[in-house]
């Protein structure tokens, strides 16, 4: 899978977790938590993201609004964003896909450098300043100053050979297929296949959509 072993621990016990208290919530007096729920509730809220200087690592970032098109209706805020970032902090690009509601990236952080949740929250602060809608908040985002246009959470998965990062590259490039944009890789804009790939290169559509 894209996403690492503790992360997808994580959300086996967030269902275990959401099963149990659909029960209690049906018989209010004939369940009680366990302590192994408990637990794992405790797990869930300490879980911490790993830090590895210098990793190679893919995101998955989201917006709030599944199906809308804010990332690709002001790409070019989010191109400001992500440059005034890498200045301030820099990190390199190793490939990336913008699509309407979300987008994939593979960085590379610098030697002795694991801060990559800071310049995510740069990011997303920068390009939300810009300009985009965010008047459709929920009392949470309100009570929390939040903007409301991004997930608060994403996903990371730290890269650890050269057959998985030609993988993850290819998975980038050919996102805008698998979700219906266009049938060519090529033929999608806000993708790093323009700067790395090659036409007429196999990118093994077969396993990727």
């Amino acid at each position: 899978g894209l996403f690492d072993p503790v992360s997808c621990r994580v959300r086996l016990q967030a269902h275990h977790v959401t099963e149990h208290l659909v029960r209690l919530k049906a018989h209010p007096r004939g369940v009680k938590p366990s302590f192994t729920l408990l637990r794992q509730v405790r797990v869930m809220s300490n879980y911490r993201r790993p830090r590895i200087p210098g990793a190679t690592i893919f995101f998955t970032v989201a917006l709030e609004r599944r199906g809308a098109d804010t990332l690709v209706r002001h790409v070019e805020a989010l191109r400001v964003a992500v440059r005034r970032t890498m200045a301030e902090r820099p990190f390199r690009i190793e490939a990336a896909v913008i699509l309407p509601d979300h987008l994939h990236m593979i960085w590379t952080l610098p030697a002795g450098d694991s801060d990559f949740p800071n310049r995510w929250r740069m990011i997303k602060a920068r390009f939300t300043h810009a300009g985009p809608n965010t008047r459709n908040r929920r009392a949470s985002h309100i009570a929390r100053r939040e903007a409301g246009l991004w997930q608060r959470r994403y996903w990371e998965r730290h890269i650890r050979s050269a057959e998985e990062l030609a993988a993850l590259t290819r998975y980038c490039w050919v996102n805008p297929v698998k979700h219906g944009l266009v049938t060519d890789p090529f033929d999608w804009p806000f993708s790093s296949i323009h700067r790395d790939g090659m036409p007429g290169v196999a990118l093994d559509l077969g396993n990727q959509v």
